[in-house]
């Protein structure tokens, strides 16, 4: 399946529809296997200790998902979380942004389901795994 969206338009569809946490992402590649996003680290994401907050995580992980369903079956607002499983296995490195790599493992007409593998921007080691399923909205003709 080819792509609906191309990386210049989910930025400017997160940018038009998410004006409030626009600045918090960048789109770093989007391919019809894989999509990687930046989670652009300040303060406001820092727990106490100085490491990006769970929420913080969940939030790139949960975004990743809906840019990577985006690119595949177009602009479609309305697509949500249905359930999200996250693990968190080391602290991500103090100060620097955080990737996440989505993939999905089923884009069916009603539901997709995604994997995501966050990074560190400097290390190889995940900091989190993530398993989330999209319900996806029928198409208005």
């Amino acid at each position: 399946m080819s792509l609906k969206m191309t990386l210049p338009e989910l930025t400017a569809f997160v940018a038009a529809e998410f004006p409030q946490v626009k600045d918090d992402f960048a789109i770093d590649a989007v391919s019809e296997d894989a999509l990687i996003l930046r989670l652009k680290v300040g303060d406001r994401h820092l727990r106490p200790g100085g490491t990006v907050s769970g929420p913080a995580l969940f939030g790139l992980a949960d975004v990743a998902v809906y840019l990577m369903v985006l690119a595949r079956i177009g602009p479609q607002a309305l697509a949500v979380t249905t359930n999200c499983s996250i693990d968190f296995m080391r602290k991500p490195a103090a100060g620097v942004d955080v990737l996440a790599t989505c993939r999905l493992l089923k884009l069916g007409r009603t539901l997709a389901v995604g994997d995501v593998l966050l990074r560190s921007d400097c290390h190889d080691a995940p900091v989190a795994r993530a398993s989330l399923t999209y319900s996806i909205p029928p198409l208005r003709a």
